[in-house]
């Protein structure tokens, strides 16, 4: 897939300005000591074409090697006076209550930031435009765009946290309700969306720990302030997201339990209609044997000068009786 430049341009003092040659713009920046910066973004980069950008910028080649195999876990790698930072940005789709995950790699210089997109799930497009008509975070620079840039995906994370607290309230309500009518492949679905959210959130929390720490190092006090804010926002949607994952499992271990007792109640019924079947079936075949010595075959009595046999019907109200019984002593014990 070709490399494709999605923007370029050079920041003077929170202000856009056009930017045709990456390697002459660079060179005027540093020739002048300027704290003008580049800024600019990729989408699904080769490893051929990405050579023309990366010696311009003197990038390093294991992060270099990273944005084009792409698949890694979020981390925060220092190479000289750069950054390299991952990011796992996600996608929240309503229709199907999915979560699609991306991949956004960051490379920080002193003169330029580089923002590489894999995937439909990681726009910038929308954070550029709203930096640049509010310039508070372009004015301090890369590092100002960098805490954007993650403050942004952490903001993407607190919402789609709280759509997933949305199904999951939803599922929990139809496990417990009357009905019950939901799907154990359901109750699976969304913690797989769960876990698939951790795996991109919790290994943020090692980045943004090393960007706060004692031996951080992000320029002025302001813009540490900042990415501990961003930290602590982190911090909760972890929190939530694993009291999502213990509550999901907690609800799913129920919907099992609720199903072994519909089931047990179902074999129960069974059993009873059985039991009631049974009993007419046994004095049937009793009575089907045809034994000359059977004395109930051939009883009968007299009545108005006619001989009844009463036998049969005796029998058949006997298998009635007896299912009737059967009956209301199951209905009583809750069986039927």
């Amino acid at each position: 897939m070709p490399l494709v430049i999605v923007d370029q341009a050079r920041y003077h003092q929170g202000r856009r300005l056009p930017c045709s040659d990456i390697g002459e713009e660079l060179d005027t920046i540093r020739g002048e000591g300027s704290s003008d910066f580049l800024w600019i973004g990729m989408k699904d980069p080769s490893e051929e074409t990405f050579s023309r950008v990366s010696d311009e910028l003197h990038l390093h080649p294991l992060a270099i090697e990273d944005s084009i195999v792409g698949d890694q876990r979020p981390k925060l790698e220092r190479y000289g006076d750069g950054y390299f930072l991952v990011l796992r940005p996600l996608r929240y789709l309503e229709e199907t209550s999915d979560v699609l995950s991306g991949e956004l790699m960051v490379f920080l210089g002193a003169n330029h930031l580089v923002t590489v997109r894999r995937g439909e799930a990681a726009p910038l497009a929308g954070l550029r435009t709203r930096l640049e008509r509010d310039p508070g975070a372009l004015e301090l620079g890369t590092w100002g765009v960098f805490h954007a840039i993650i403050d942004h995906i952490v903001d993407q994370y607190l919402a789609i946290e709280d759509e997933l607290q949305v199904d999951l309230d939803a599922i929990e309500r139809r496990v417990f309700s009357a009905e019950g009518m939901v799907g154990t492949e359901e109750i699976y679905a969304l913690k797989r969306e769960v876990l698939e959210f951790k795996r991109a959130a919790n290994p943020l929390l090692r980045p943004l720990t090393q960007l706060v720490g004692e031996a951080t190092p992000v320029p002025g006090e302001e813009l540490r302030l900042r990415f501990r804010d961003v930290k602590d926002h982190l911090s909760l949607v972890i929190d939530n997201t694993e009291s999502q994952d213990r509550l999901l499992t907690d609800v799913l271990s129920a919907h099992l339990a609720q199903l072994g007792v519909r089931q047990n109640q179902d074999m129960r019924k069974i059993s009873a209609w059985a039991a009631m079947a049974a009993l007419p079936t046994m004095l049937a075949g009793v009575y089907g044997m045809n034994f000359k010595g059977m004395p109930e075959l051939d009883a009968s009595g007299d009545l108005g000068g006619h001989e009844i046999y009463y036998g049969y019907p005796l029998v058949i109200l006997s298998m009635i009786g007896a299912c009737v019984v059967l009956y209301r002593l199951f209905k009583r014990s809750g069986w039927l």
